[in-house]
């Protein structure tokens, strides 16, 4: 079945083209004292349009959300467990860097999150940061090195995880030596309420012979930004990797869409948006053709190619990905509660009728 995942906003959100000026969650520029009718101070807090963006998801059938890493944005652990806290069904995946912590700390981190998510958790490492936000948190491993250690990373992590259940022994392990260049455990492993509970789902990304190997030895799901020329190459290559791990990548996509029910009606709204940042050019400049629009950095997105058109232009669209081997989507758009609604009450019923659409005999059963 293939899988719907919405990417959250890291640095508030609204409606403006320029991502600095989006103001709701806080973020933006201070806006005006109003006078409301609600004289409660603090009733609304800058977390509750995330809260709602979560809620969104779930009620319009998205099978999951991403906490993104940013680090000038919230903190990607703690919107997640608050995600998982307000979702009954939705996985959820936090963004990472390996220096966040060691393995094992974060490996129980997620076994206390699983446990009390009924196992909703997924990981996604972010391996390839900016070499001077690096710096700025003291990480001094640069270039290829980073995938070596994220690969000793997940070796760690899994090496301490216990999917069966172990009984407790005290501050005992279980038994896990590991000797790496950045990681040593000794007697490691998780026992008792932090065993027998399911590893989370590891989603990587990256397109360099680095990314690729990793995904290829220790990913579950890959995901890929859309490039001008397809990623038809890059997801034959780790297809090849993977099969010689004796191993199978689920294959995922990041698209921004603006999807609309017309498609001039979508258009109108990138040109507007394009109109308001006052850039050169125009935004017709950037279509790629078949829907496919490289503006989308424009307004603060990290992907540059999305999808532009009318619902059911867009659903062709990720429906011929699907038929290319796409099974894991992760979409965003802003203002992303409205943008939310429309794909889930437009769109996903287009491009993903497995499991959101209802039979003749379910509707009779409803």
């Amino acid at each position: 079945m293939t899988e719907f995942v919405w990417r959250l906003p890291s640095r508030g959100d609204g409606r403006r083209a320029d991502p600095g000026l989006r103001g709701r969650g806080g973020f933006g520029p201070p806006t005006p004292p109003l006078e409301t009718t609600d004289v409660r101070a603090g009733r609304f807090g800058p977390f509750d349009d995330l809260a709602q963006i979560v809620d969104a998801a779930e009620l319009n059938g998205f099978d999951g959300v991403l906490a993104p890493y940013d680090p000038l944005g919230e903190e990607s652990w703690i919107v997640a467990a608050a995600a998982l806290r307000a979702t009954r069904y939705t996985r959820v995946t936090v963004e990472f860097q390996p220096a966040f912590g060691t393995p094992v700390y974060a490996a129980k981190i997620s076994a206390t999150l699983q446990r009390h998510s009924a196992g909703r958790l997924n990981w996604r490492l972010a391996v390839d940061t900016d070499d001077a936000e690096a710096r700025t948190r003291g990480d001094r491993v640069a270039g290829d090195e980073r995938y070596d250690r994220a690969a000793e990373f997940l070796t760690v992590a899994r090496g301490v995880w216990n999917e069966n259940e172990v009984g407790a022994a005290g501050f005992a392990g279980t038994g896990f030596d590991y000797a790496g260049r950045h990681y040593d455990v000794i007697d490691g492993g998780f026992r008792g309420i932090l065993s027998g509970l399911a590893f989370p789902a590891v989603h990587l990304s990256g397109t360099s012979s680095a990314a690729l190997a990793l995904s290829a030895a220790h990913g579950d799901v890959h995901l890929f930004a859309e490039q001008t020329d397809g990623i038809a190459p890059a997801v034959a290559e780790l297809g090849e990797r993977a099969a010689a791990e004796s191993r199978r990548v689920r294959v995922g996509l990041e698209l921004p869409i603006i999807a609309r029910e017309t498609e001039d009606e979508a258009w109108a709204r990138v040109h507007r948006q394009w109109d308001e940042l006052d850039r050169p050019g125009t935004a017709a400049d950037h279509a790629l053709g078949d829907g496919r629009w490289a503006g989308f950095d424009a307004f603060g997105y990290d992907q540059r190619i999305g999808l532009v058109g009318s619902y059911e232009q867009v659903a062709q669209q990720l429906s011929a990905y699907q038929a290319a081997g796409v099974r894991t989507f992760v979409l965003s758009g802003h203002p992303n509660i409205e943008e939310i609604h429309r794909a889930g009450e437009h769109l996903l019923f287009l491009a993903g009728p497995a499991g959101r659409t209802l039979t003749t005999t379910q509707e009779l059963t409803a």
